[in-house]
Order: structure tokens, then sequence, then C-alpha cells
């Protein structure tokens, strides 16, 4: 298999980006089978922002679909309008270079949305969420359902985890196995309380028992620092949130909000590098770049030798 790796944002994208492993995901998901020459492109956008992933991949097929994929330990509430303001930039990349204005009709590729669910809270095999979940009452204003905006979005949110949806996993091995090694390394997690050594005992375990075997024989260092990386995104959101955009909200300025950011990256950095993680990572994990992550390791390295 070959993977690009402008994808290898996390395990999940990395394992996906590849066109027929894409193709038999969407049949799988879709519950057709398509046929092998059917072209599909990645055109999962680029260049954005750490905490401001919007997408995990997207693809088209055939020029006729426009697929968006998430990969999600928790549903966000707010996953529908996300999604809608990225398939407008998707749209925009595909058509920005043409007049909208003039007479001639556009014709575009229809959209699909799918989140894949594997958290560890419980969560039905399939649920529909719409963007007019987030719509304010109408009924406020004097108006009814029949009133409602034409504007809406679907999007199938689908759980993954290992034993679930078992008509869809067996139609992707890839998806089966997938969902087969998160639920190890989750599993050597519980037993061993140490999240790195049950990283690493999860995909020896699965190299030996032919889990994935091909993918992890060639990119096992990058799946390990994946998930290093993925574990602690997910810390890292919570010092966001707390000390970084919560705070700019609350003051309701852009400048305020751009400075508790900026400390919230510093934050997660400084406690990254307490933590031992190597500076190519914790660049990953929050954005900034080297020069600055060394600067904040100085003073880390100043503030341990004064404990001593």
């Amino acid at each position: 298999m070959t993977v690009n790796p402008k994808y290898k944002d996390s395990v999940f994208s990395f394992l996906f980006s590849d066109p027929d492993v894409l193709r038999e995901l969407y049949s799988a998901l879709e519950g057709v089978k398509l046929p092998p020459d059917i072209p599909v492109t990645i055109n999962t956008l680029e260049n954005v922002l750490f905490m401001d992933l919007y997408n995990d991949i997207s693809f088209e097929i055939g020029g006729k679909l426009v697929v968006l994929i998430e990969h999600q330990s928790t549903i966000n509430p707010n996953v529908a309008l996300r999604l809608l303001m990225y398939i407008a930039r998707v749209y925009e990349k595909m058509f920005g270079g043409k007049s909208l204005y003039s007479g001639k009709r556009l014709f575009i590729p229809k959209p699909e949305f799918f989140v894949l669910y594997n958290g560890v809270e419980f969560f039905p095999d399939e649920k529909i969420i719409r963007l007019s979940d987030n719509f304010r009452n109408v009924e406020l204003m004097g108006l009814t359902e029949k009133n409602m905006s034409s504007l809406d979005l679907e999007l199938r949110v689908i759980n993954i985890n290992e034993g679930r949806n078992k008509e869809i996993a067996a139609r992707s091995r890839e998806l089966t196995e997938y969902s087969s090694f998160i639920a190890k390394v989750r599993s050597y997690g519980e037993e061993m309380g140490d999240r790195e050594a049950a990283m690493k005992a999860a995909i020896k375990y699965c190299l030996e028992h032919g889990i994935l075997s091909k993918f992890l024989e060639k990119h096992s260092r990058e799946v390990f620092n994946m998930l290093i990386t993925e574990w602690n995104t997910e810390e890292a959101k919570e010092v966001w949130y707390e000390e970084g955009l919560e705070k700019g909200l609350e003051e309701g300025m852009e400048k305020g909000r751009e400075e508790g950011m900026e400390r919230g990256r510093e934050e997660i950095a400084r406690n990254a590098l307490l933590k031992g993680l190597s500076i190519n990572v914790i660049c990953d994990i929050t954005g900034l770049d080297v020069d600055t992550i060394k600067k904040i390791d100085m003073k880390v390295q100043k503030i341990k030798s004064q404990a001593r």
C-alpha cells in the first residue's frame, strides 16, 4: 500500500489515505460494490492549524461524489455545522477559479457525510445528525416548521468499535482490523496503566496476530508517534479551551482570544516537555515553531535545576 505523507495527521487518516482502501471503506459504509477502476481522488484540505482541524478525510468518487469522513472518540454537537463550513471550502477550492455569475450552470459533486465513532461511551450502532438540530427555536418569532430554512445537512454517525455494525465491518478488512487494533490499545492500557507501554504492546500483539500486520510492519514507529500525539492532543484540548479559547470568548475581544490561545499553546508545550516528549512531537501538537519550544524548554530546564 502506498500512503501519501500529506495525510499523516492521525492513525485513522494515515491508514485510510490510500484510494483503494477508501473505495473499499465507502463501499462498506454504503453497502454497495464499486468497480475497482472507478477513480478515487483525495482532496483533504491542507495547512489547517492545530486544534482547528475540520476533517480527517475528504475525497471524490468518479467526479460525482464528495465524501467527507470524520473519525471521533466523542460526538461533538457542532459536527454538522463544522462539516458545512468544510464542504464550502472544498467547493471553493474546486470552483474558485470559475465565474459563479456566468450563464453556464456549474455541476457540482453531491456531498455525503460520515462520522465514524470509536469512543468508550455508549453510542448506538448508527445515528443521524442534522444541521437543523442546531437551529434556534423559530416558534419564538411566530414561525412554524413550514417556515424553516431549506438549508440542512445530514450525516451518518456509525459506531465502528469492535463487535459493532458487523455487516459493515465484514465488508472492509481494514476497518475491522483498525477497530481491533484500537480495542487492543485500550485493553492493554487498562491492564498496564502505562499508555506508552500499552501502545507498544498493542502494536507487537497485532503484528504477531495478523492485525494490520502489513501496515504496522512498514509504519509501526510512525503509528506509535501518532498515537502519542493523539493522546496528548486530547489532553491538550482541555488546556486549550480552559486556558485559551474560553478566556478569549469571555472577554469578547479578538485580541484576548488570540493571547489566551497562545498561552494555552505554551502551557501545553511546557507540560509536554515535563513529560519528556520530543520537540518535534510538541510542534505537531501545538503548532508552535521549534525556536519557541526551545525557549520554553530552557525555562523548564532552569526550573528543574532549581528544584534539585
